[in-house]
């Protein structure tokens, strides 16, 4: 074989040998190209769902945001959106409760239980609403400003980020002492 591969003849003798009219020919040869070097499983289709979920587990993950510093501009993004979630929940679970329950939770009961609450838990309920509720507030006055092309710079996002801040602990406070 040594010979043949000094003179540049095995792949004239390889493609000689392995025609198909060669092949058909020989048993050996067809034995040979007709072995597999992988073997099939026949399974049934809800093993598909199974072997995928397997294969994802060990995929490697992107990186995700915990390995990012955090910056204002998706901090700021991110408590927006869950403020906004967070208010619609209320707002529409009260709603549903008061389709459901008209007596319980009309404003005069609601006023008397309230009424009845400790001081410390008055303010610190006023709180966990007028935060988020404030927050939303100027952040949609931010983006409203985005709108109209102002504040679109990295400086003046940052600029405005901080504002939206500051207004919102000023109003926060602003609406737990009326």
């Amino acid at each position: 074989m040594y010979s043949t591969r000094a003179v540049g003849l095995a792949p004239a003798f390889r493609q000689a040998a392995l025609r198909p009219r060669n092949v058909a020919r020989n048993p050996v040869l067809r034995n040979l190209i007709a072995q597999r070097t992988i073997q099939t499983e026949s399974l049934p289709p809800s093993a598909e769902q199974q072997i995928l979920n397997q294969q994802r587990l060990r995929r490697p993950s992107s990186p995700h945001f915990t390995i990012y510093q955090p910056q204002l501009t998706w901090i700021g993004s991110i408590a927006n959106r869950v403020t906004g979630a967070g208010l619609s929940v209320l707002l529409y679970g009260y709603a549903l409760a008061y389709l459901v329950a008209p007596g319980t939770f009309d404003s005069t009961h609601v006023i008397e239980f309230i009424g009845g609450l400790p001081d410390a838990l008055k303010y610190a309920g006023k709180a966990i609403l007028a935060a988020p509720f404030a927050y939303h507030s100027w952040n949609g006055l931010r983006h409203l400003g985005w709108d109209m092309g102002k504040f679109i710079t990295l400086k003046g996002a940052y600029t405005s980020g901080y504002a939206v801040l500051a207004a919102t602990a000023v109003s926060t406070v602003a609406l737990v002492f009326m």
